[in-house]
């Protein structure tokens, strides 16, 4: 009776302790969080902060606040792995674009809490913020001098500000304030969901902390070692050149813009010039001289959005025929979403550290109408701007040690297939890169996609988390070219 009751004591102890240790993981997850709520989202909300060193190396240091946002599962027998959301940009801030992805990842919501965590120097953490340019005149924003003054005196403001020491915004460090949350909430391992630059910040955050993660998705793919001010002149170009071969190859479109690259070159050799249009943000009036660098710029936001791209040979047609509003308004079409506004001190940051460096040896070829824009932009930026040390190993991709699902739009302009199917290859394995042909930038808001990523991330084991079959997404055809309502008068 001794032994006996000695035994069933040691099973109730170790239960007991099992209990504690249950229960501390959830005291501290709510004790590192307190309701709040956000526009765009209408139930109540958990948000949360830590206390992170600017400088890992000095620990009593100047500090920063990393700010997150919990949407709880809606589910009361929720899973233990949170899905984590990381923002694109780099410079857009997670909590801000919440509201926008939530309808895309409502299914994972039920019984799993989505974590949206703004990075060192976005959104409320530490934000690096330059003055919102986007009712500016556009005089001021076509001329560069003037916009690289702007960029100077917004580095010397920063610079000013306590945690202003900008070589401690890299990704590296940001992925360390990440896991830093991760511990907060209690979670053994989550999911992570990376878009755009995110990409970038996910496989980061795997190379540094890979029994972390359970499930990644990276949509856009942005490799540590891509050269972005390089490849993105590259790609806008090629994206440019397909919209024109498609619109060849579509009769209705061939038969309205029969000389539309004939057009487009027309328009460009006609830089610089005078040009009146009304303000896309402001609607106000105004002329301005209009250079060749301006325009290539404005061309790539219609680029990112098929839609928005089919309306690009309207725009076109009528810019050669002498009138830019309906160019202008695509340029700046994207300008007045404060959600997605980046916070262009990170932004600097993060691609003068990781990517000016290695500019010119990327191989990249200067793209045939978009020229060098990018990389003299960035390297002009950058040779002022303050660096963060990058590790070596920063750039390199190890085996994925758990499962991958690599997302690409066959029309995206500036992460298009050709970064994910070499990532696809050193990740190993356990990964899967589908590619959505008629797609632009960002493939998880469309259609059924938000069901391939719940049947990934919700899968029980491995093994069954991969392949996932997508063809409903790839089946999605191109739109058709833009057709202007022509007015006729009606006689009486």
């Amino acid at each position: 009776m001794k032994i006996c009751r000695t035994r069933h004591g040691g099973r109730l102890a170790i239960l007991a302790a099992l209990l504690t240790a249950l229960l501390g993981a959830q005291h501290r997850a709510e004790a590192a969080t307190k309701a709040c709520r956000i526009d765009g989202i209408p139930n109540e909300l958990q948000c949360g902060s830590v206390q992170r060193p600017l400088d890992p190396a000095r620990a009593d240091g100047p500090q920063v606040e990393i700010h997150y946002l919990v949407v709880p599962a809606m589910a009361r027998n929720k899973q233990p792995d949170p899905v984590v959301m990381l923002a694109g940009g780099p410079g857009q801030s997670a909590i801000g674009i919440a509201p926008m992805v939530m309808a895309r990842l409502a299914r994972l919501n039920n019984r799993r809490d989505l974590v949206f965590i703004d990075q060192r120097g976005t959104g409320k953490s530490a934000p690096l913020e330059c003055a919102d340019e986007s009712r500016l005149p556009l005089s001021q924003v076509a001329d560069e001098a003037a916009s690289l003054r702007r960029v100077d005196a917004c580095r010397e403001q920063l610079k000013k500000l306590p945690y202003g020491d900008l070589r401690f915004f890299s990704t590296t460090i940001a992925m360390q304030d990440f896991d830093a949350v991760r511990a907060a909430l209690g979670a053994e391992r989550w999911n992570l969901i990376g878009g755009s630059y995110g990409t970038r910040a996910a496989l980061e955050y795997q190379r540094q902390f890979p029994q972390r993660v359970r499930r990644t998705v990276i949509d856009g793919v942005a490799p540590p070692d891509l050269v972005l001010p390089e490849s993105l002149s590259t790609d806008v170009q090629a994206a440019l050149d397909a919209e024109f071969k498609a619109c060849e190859g579509e009769p209705a479109c061939a038969k309205r813009y029969p000389q539309l690259r004939q057009q487009w070159e027309q328009v460009l050799a006609s830089l610089p010039r005078s040009v009146s249009v009304r303000h896309p943000v402001t609607n106000e009036p105004a002329t301005f001289t209009l250079t060749r660098t301006t325009l290539l710029r404005a061309i790539r936001g219609p680029l990112y959005v098929p839609a928005m791209t089919s309306m690009l040979p309207a725009a076109i047609q009528s810019a050669a025929r002498g009138n830019f509003d309906f160019l202008g308004g695509l340029g700046g079409s994207m300008a007045s979403n404060k959600a997605t506004r980046l916070a262009m001190g990170m932004h600097f940051s993060v691609i003068c550290a990781e990517d000016a460096p290695r500019l010119g040896k990327g191989g990249e070829a200067p793209a045939r109408d978009m020229g060098r824009i990018d990389a003299e932009l960035y390297e002009r930026v950058c040779r002022d701007w303050p660096r963060a040390d990058v590790p070596a190993a920063f750039y390199q991709v190890p085996p994925a040690q758990s499962p991958v699902l690599l997302l690409s739009g066959g029309a995206d302009p500036v992460t298009p297939p050709r970064h994910a199917e070499r990532i696809a290859k050193a990740l190993g394995a356990k990964t899967q890169h589908i590619v959505v042909p008629q797609a632009g930038h960002g493939v998880m808001g469309l259609g059924c996609m938000n069901e391939v990523l719940y049947r990934f991330i919700d899968a029980r084991t491995d093994d069954t988390a991969l392949p996932q079959e997508a063809g409903c997404a790839a089946r999605i055809p191109r739109p058709p070219a833009f057709q202007p309502i022509v007015r006729t008068e009606v006689q009486p």
